[in-house]
């Protein structure tokens, strides 16, 4: 099953995940993408980690997620990664700011590719981000669009869409 999951900040969608992954009774392999360009982040990042059971492997890994998801895709695990915008981030954006075309579609098509034959349950976990005003900066209208067009995406290749709103999931699809 491949499992979207979708919701704002702080909506309680990594937490709806994180319970789907537990009731699984599966080995949970937790794959971050964030990384910690900040004390804040840093803060943020420590928060959950510390939050996750003990058990669960987590792998960090800020762009090559579809290598990561290839490499642990058995029937006797459970995928989670968390969360997709900032992986987006990652692959669309350089660190000063520039827009990375190679490195986007190429990460981009190879996650879309591999989900259709995964044969392996896996919850992504990403921020609608597509819900408030249009953007005031050409960057940040970029990464909203791209965000809109991924999900539109997975959501096609995906068996389950869930929305999280209030910390209540809201089936989409399934």
């Amino acid at each position: 099953m491949q499992h979207l999951i979708l919701g704002g900040a702080r909506s309680g969608k990594s937490q709806y995940a994180e319970q789907l992954a537990q009731a699984s009774n599966k080995q949970v392999i937790y794959i971050a993408t964030g990384t910690a360009g900040d004390d804040e982040m840093q803060e943020r990042i420590s928060k959950h980690q510390s939050e996750r059971p003990r058990y669960w492997e987590t792998i960090e890994e800020p762009i090559l997620i579809a290598d990561i998801i290839k490499q642990y895709a058995s029937s006797n695990n459970y995928l989670l990664v968390d969360c997709l915008t900032l992986w987006l981030s990652n692959i669309l954006f350089d660190s000063e700011g520039n827009y990375q075309e190679d490195i986007f579609l190429q990460q981009k098509q190879a996650l879309l590719e591999l989900l259709p034959n995964l044969h392996t349950d896996i919850a992504l976990v990403s921020n609608e981000v597509g819900m408030g005003i249009v953007p005031m900066d050409k960057m940040s209208r970029r990464f909203v669009d791209e965000a809109g067009k991924l999900h539109q995406q997975l959501a096609k290749v995906c068996s389950h869409v869930t929305l999280v709103t209030a910390g209540l999931p809201q089936a989409l699809k399934h």
